[in-house]
């Protein structure tokens, strides 16, 4: 895990610092060939350029978001923004389904829409795969 990142997960509480943890170490595994940085302060894994999966800590929980993840139809994420992304939100580190990470993450190779370029596109997305 890069030291940015892990310096993210530290500063979090202890409950919420688990889920990080977890988040960020079954990302890892299973997005070897990512790239991955902290990105408008928040951990995030791009495959070429194109941001693919991040965490952030909100008031209340750890959401986990995916940015073409309305794509996975998965009935475990949720809607989020006006584009493609969903999500999902953690209160504690029991409520994160490893499984369901592992698919999620392996749609997210598979199923992507082309966000690196959407200012360069004026708000319009493309597939990518």
């Amino acid at each position: 895990m890069q030291a940015e990142i892990q310096s993210y997960n530290d500063a979090q509480l202890s409950s919420d610092k688990a889920i990080c943890n977890l988040l960020a170490a079954t990302i890892d595994t299973n997005l070897p060939e990512a790239e991955n940085k902290l990105w408008h302060a928040h951990p995030v894994w791009f495959l070429d350029g194109n941001p693919i999966v991040g965490y952030s800590k909100l008031k209340d929980s750890v959401r986990l978001l995916f940015w073409s993840g309305q794509s996975f139809e998965e009935e475990n994420l949720q809607i989020e923004g006006k584009f493609k992304a969903a999500e999902a939100r953690y209160t504690s580190v029991e409520e994160v389904n490893v499984e369901d990470l592992k698919r999620w993450l392996a749609k997210a190779k598979d199923i992507q829409w082309d966000y690196k370029n959407l200012v360069k596109r004026k708000g319009r997305l493309e597939r990518l795969k």
